[in-house]
């Protein structure tokens, strides 16, 4: 296993998609997991469910991450029962995609103020309870539309771009603490959000991915628990990439 049994993460995002493979992926590592959810908390006892099946530690935590008094409240919550945090995926996200001259003010706010800014609440209070025991890894999911950016996807590309600006700077700031904050970048990846996508458009994508696939969500979690982990302890500020290799270079 790639970790202590007394190691504690948090995943944002958990009851779906990559969040959720990225719990049950830490948890099949060796860790509790705290299964953040906003509004799906059927899905997040789903996960937790599937977790302790599997020998696992875990609980579901209701958390609004693009509402400040939120997030203090849940790690108000996380130091009175814990006392420490080891691992926090900050994953949760949306999208609200539209061509940018037809794009409302609330519609690019309001993905600017989940993604962006629910990162930032998030990672400010993991960075305190990490400084303060000296230890911890913070892994920020992006995109690989905050690289190359996607037509259409103007806020969501400012957003997911804003993530990997804000980790470098994080991971500056937070390594003299002994935290190291890293970025996973997928590409299109299966799930709730992409299965919407018509066909077409799937064959349309893949048939520019070298790999000529739609990738896993599982395959963004085993890059998520292994930079979250004592094997990547020389990594810190760095992006991964996981796209099948949209983005080369």
């Amino acid at each position: 296993m790639l970790f202590e049994p007394s190691t504690l993460a948090l995943v944002t995002g958990a009851s779906r998609g990559i969040g959720r493979a990225c719990a049950i992926d830490l948890a099949a590592e060796g860790c509790e997991v705290l299964v953040g959810f906003n509004s799906g908390e059927d899905a997040a006892k789903e996960v937790v469910a599937a977790i302790e099946g599997a020998g696992g530690r875990a609980r579901a935590v209701q958390v609004d991450v693009a509402d400040e008094r939120s997030v203090k409240s849940l790690f108000r919550e996380i130091r009175k029962e814990h006392g420490r945090l080891d691992v926090c995926v900050n994953n949760a996200g949306i999208a609200e995609d539209g061509f940018l001259m037809m794009m409302s003010s609330r519609k690019f706010t309001s993905v600017v103020q989940t993604n962006l800014m629910g990162t930032f609440y998030c990672c400010r209070d993991a960075l305190k309870l990490m400084a303060h025991q000296g230890s911890g890894s913070i892994v920020n999911i992006s995109s690989a539309s905050g690289i190359a950016g996607m037509e259409g996807q103007a806020n969501y590309s400012a957003s997911k771009g804003g993530i990997i600006a804000f980790t470098k700077s994080l991971a500056r700031e937070a390594a003299g603490q002994g935290v190291r904050a890293n970025v996973v970048a997928p590409g299109f990846i299966e799930t709730d959000m992409t299965r919407a996508v018509p066909p077409h458009l799937i064959a349309l994508y893949t048939s520019v991915v070298p790999l000529r696939r739609v990738g896993q969500p599982e395959e963004v979690a085993y890059m998520v628990s292994f930079l979250a982990s004592s094997k990547a302890s020389y990594m810190t500020g760095k992006v991964v990439v996981i796209d099948g290799g949209l983005v080369i270079g």
